[in-house]
């Protein structure tokens, strides 16, 4: 038939040649490397074989605390013991941080909430970065890498764009000062015995007593070697002069930027007659000896009594050591308490929020003041300079209103400087990034290490302040040198550019009229200028006519 198909040839199913099946051809990875989601059998065998898993670095904020001792600060710098030196390798070894990028922080955004000085401790600082936080249990093994000084509490997985520097609001940080810091009567500019000759310097009985040992120079330079200097210099104000005038001589000396040889030979001679006639006198103070002194008895040189004080931080003292410390609150401008930078330097405007004195704990034996600060931003040294300043004026050595006067841009003042061992970095705040990216991440703060941090400032940053202060006296010994010797510029009760007080007697009064109270005193303004010695003629001559006539 026409349609019928033509009968195909079939050959027999045993001539049918062995072909393998094709192979399924194996999907190629972005990374041009073969995925693991099929196993590939080789001889019949089924053995999978599996890669190790691959991570992806993660922007965290990691949060721990270190005790500073034996640390140059907190930034790395070539050459130093840091403790950012500390965490860098420990990262790196932890894992955390590729070989490539070793030692080149810039590569895995590196940043700090704050620096530290020297010997400062911390308890809640934050870094942050982009590092390797798989698998878990990440903070034990950064941990294993770190020494006991140094802990970390924890992480928490924040946005992209965030800097631990730059979405920091505000930090709080913690000065513990001895409370016999703020007594007059204890480790005064040196104990003083009397003798013929008036009021001797001689070593510190309580420092002695307990092994410390002072610096040279630590007190000043001796009175002893300018006795003639420093007579012209006063012009007509001898030692027994002050004496014989007492608490109506008011000695005020008001220096420029750099105190002068002149400044410090006044000085000098001013803290070697009776001090407490010349101390100064400013509102708000109280009238009192600004040097412990020790007198002979019976006028020999052999024995010596010290006297005991009973200061304590009762009630009175907290609300005028607040008062002082309550003149840094707000914005101003710090150019006088920190180093290399200009008054005219925005950098030097600071903002403090709060700065209080209220807590007192006790830390081996000793009772320490706890002086709490909360502030934008601190310059290098900037609250230990705060801290100096408030002593001093504790300690009756300047008036309240110097603090004031340090905020002009036109006064430069050397201003004392606390021990760094008492300072420690408490908290770093970051309410403005919680409240933007409180739905989407984690909250950056303090709250969830609370237990364990306070745990760690107990163990080793109080524990280290109270053993520095028992066995070296490291503030005892600071307030040797807290001395208008060593800062004239103390002695001030309002500053002015340029301009130095001197008292001079009217008239050609005896020794006897002076011993008996009866000179009278006049003030010359501005005598380092060129025509200060034709004006003080001028007005003396003035003053004796008046009296005569």
């Amino acid at each position: 038939m026409e349609n019928q198909e033509p009968d195909i040839e079939k050959l027999p199913r045993d001539d049918v040649p062995d072909r393998e099946p094709d192979h399924k051809k194996l999907k190629i990875s972005t990374t041009g490397q073969e995925t693991d989601s099929s196993a590939v059998t080789t001889g019949g065998s089924n053995v999978a074989e599996r890669r190790a898993p691959k991570y992806r670095r993660r922007k965290v904020a990691i949060v721990f605390a270190f005790c500073g001792v034996g640390y140059q600060g907190m930034q790395k710098n070539p050459g130093a013991k840091t403790i950012e030196g500390e965490l860098e390798e420990a990262l790196f070894h932890a894992g955390a941080v590729p070989d490539a990028d070793r030692n080149k922080p810039r590569n895995y955004e590196w940043a700090r909430s704050a620096r530290t000085d020297k010997g400062v401790s911390a308890v809640g600082q934050v870094v942050s970065g982009r590092f390797y936080v798989d698998p878990p249990g990440f903070v034990e093994r950064l941990n294993s890498k770190l020494p006991d000084q140094i802990r970390v509490f924890g992480y928490k997985r924040v946005a992209p764009s965030f800097s631990s520097k730059k979405f920091c609001d505000r930090r709080r940080y913690v000065y513990l000062i001895p409370v016999f810091a703020l007594d007059p009567c204890v480790h005064g500019e040196a104990e003083m015995v009397r003798t013929d000759l008036g009021y001797e310097y001689v070593k510190c009985v309580e420092c002695s007593e307990k092994g410390y040992k002072i610096p040279l120079g630590v007190m000043g330079k001796d009175t002893d070697c300018c006795d003639t200097k420093s007579l012209e210099i006063q012009s007509d104000i001898s030692s027994s002069t002050c004496d014989a005038i007492g608490a109506d001589v008011k000695c005020e000396t008001l220096s420029s930027s750099v105190p002068s040889a002149e400044n410090n030979l006044n000085s000098e001679v001013l803290d070697g007659a009776d001090v407490s006639a010349l101390s100064s006198k400013a509102e708000g103070m109280e009238e009192s000896n600004t040097l412990a002194k020790v007198e002979m008895n019976n006028g020999e040189g052999e024995d010596m009594t010290k006297s005991e004080s009973k200061f304590c931080y009762g009630e009175k003292e907290k609300e005028r050591f607040n008062r002082i410390l309550s003149y840094y609150v707000g914005s101003h401008n710090f150019h006088n308490f920190t180093t290399r930078t200009k008054a005219a330097d925005p950098a030097a405007n600071r903002y403090i929020l709060s700065f209080n004195a209220n807590t007192v704990i006790n830390l081996d034996g000793k009772d320490f003041v706890k002086c709490e600060v909360v502030g934008q931003s601190f310059m290098l040294h900037q609250i230990r300079k705060m801290i100096g300043l408030a002593v001093a004026i504790m300690r009756n050595y300047a008036p309240e209103s110097l603090i004031e006067a340090s905020f002009k841009k036109d006064v430069r003042i050397n201003v004392p400087m606390a021990p760094e061992v008492g300072l420690y970095l408490d908290e770093c705040f970051f309410t403005s990034y919680n409240k933007r990216f409180k739905g989407s991440h984690e909250e950056v703060s303090m709250e969830e290490y609370k237990e364990v941090a306070e745990e760690f400032k107990w163990k080793y940053v109080y524990s280290h302040i109270g053993s520095a202060e028992e066995k070296d006296g490291a503030v005892a010994i600071w307030l040797h040198s807290l001395n208008q010797r060593n800062y004239p510029d103390l002695r001030s009760n309002e500053y002015q550019p340029d301009e130095v007080i001197v008292y001079k007697k009217i008239g050609e009064a005896s020794e006897e009229n002076i011993h008996e109270g009866n000179a009278e005193l006049f003030v010359v303004d501005k005598v380092n200028d060129e025509t200060s010695e034709g004006t003080t003629m001028e007005e003396r001559t003035t003053l004796e006519e008046k009296a005569t006539g």
